[in-house]
């Protein structure tokens, strides 16, 4: 009995030591709480439980869930930019310089992000509302910002647009057996910028537009920038006064005079004096009185 008492103490010894043993080779060692030590895995494109997680079935977390695409909690938004107040080339410098990590050595350059407020549904009564209150651009015409609007626009929308706005995409042409050519995938153009109608929209229906999509288009609010989409509403602009023979650049805007504040008249607009305030006749006895006051 004595004897059999000792082998108890030994083998529970020995498999107390075995279990503090390390991990090596192909043996991973053995944890009391794993969940403790490593966290769960995001794995993109993979649908496996976190296999850590094996014991308790109410745990395990479903790593298709972790893939998926999470909206931002309500009310916030990413670090980036909301857009600015433009007061000439040297603020938006500053801004920029800011943004991008360049004013501290130990800054954090923050990508420019599209995640700025839009406070209109995808609908077509709040697309009409959009059309009616958002009129002009916030950015000026500049000749880097259409020359980034005419990148943008390229890659995003001439395959369907069209280089010149007409509707005439690649997507959208004309079959041609002679070269083996069978026509676009679309039966019918997409919109035609050089119609009327869209000469004298807003900006807000273009804006609208990038954001949402319309009919088979789709959104491009993720894949443009708050300014980026404004540099495509002024390329777009620009390629609709060139078809009219009128100017839409840094220097002039003849197309129309709301749609777009040539940069050389924002910053004359910057630079000018505020005007001195008027006299006040209230309180202190110093100001002039209007005629006919008593």
């Amino acid at each position: 009995m004595k004897n059999f008492k000792y082998i108890l103490y030994s083998v529970v010894a020995v498999g107390l030591l075995y279990a503090c043993t390390p991990a090596g080779g192909n043996y991973a060692g053995t944890e009391y709480m794993p969940d403790m030590a490593h966290s769960v895995g995001y794995e993109s494109q993979s649908y496996a439980n976190y296999k850590r997680n094996n014991w308790d079935s109410a745990s395990v977390i479903n790593r298709k869930f972790l893939s998926q695409p999470m909206d931002p909690a309500s009310g916030t938004i990413p670090r980036g930019y909301a857009g600015f107040s433009y007061s000439g080339p040297e603020a938006y410098d500053s801004i920029m310089n800011i943004l991008r990590g360049g004013n501290q050595l130990n800054a954090i350059a923050v990508p420019v992000n599209g995640k700025v407020p839009y406070h209109y549904g995808d609908t077509e009564d709040e697309r009409i509302r959009a059309s009616k209150d958002i009129v002009g651009n916030p950015f000026p015409i500049s000749e880097a910002g259409l020359a980034k609007g005419k990148e943008l626009y390229d890659i995003y929308c001439g395959i369907c647009h069209g280089e010149k706005a007409d509707g005439a995409g690649y997507l959208v042409r004309d079959a041609n057996p002679a070269k083996g050519d069978l026509g676009g995938v679309y039966p019918a153009a997409p919109a035609n910028f050089m119609l009327d109608t869209f000469y004298i929209s807003t900006n807000g229906r273009f804006y609208h537009a990038i954001m949402y999509g319309k009919n088979v288009m789709g959104g491009y609010a993720e894949k443009l920038s708050f300014e980026e989409r404004w540099q495509v509403i002024h390329y777009i602009r620009s390629l609709q006064a060139t078809a009219k023979g009128l100017a839409y650049s840094a220097s002039a805007n003849t197309l129309n005079p709301n749609f777009g504040v040539p940069a050389a008249q924002v910053k004359k607009i910057a630079s000018a004096p505020v005007s001195a305030p008027a006299p006040s006749n209230s309180g202190g006895g110093g100001g002039n009185k209007p005629k006919g006051g008593k």
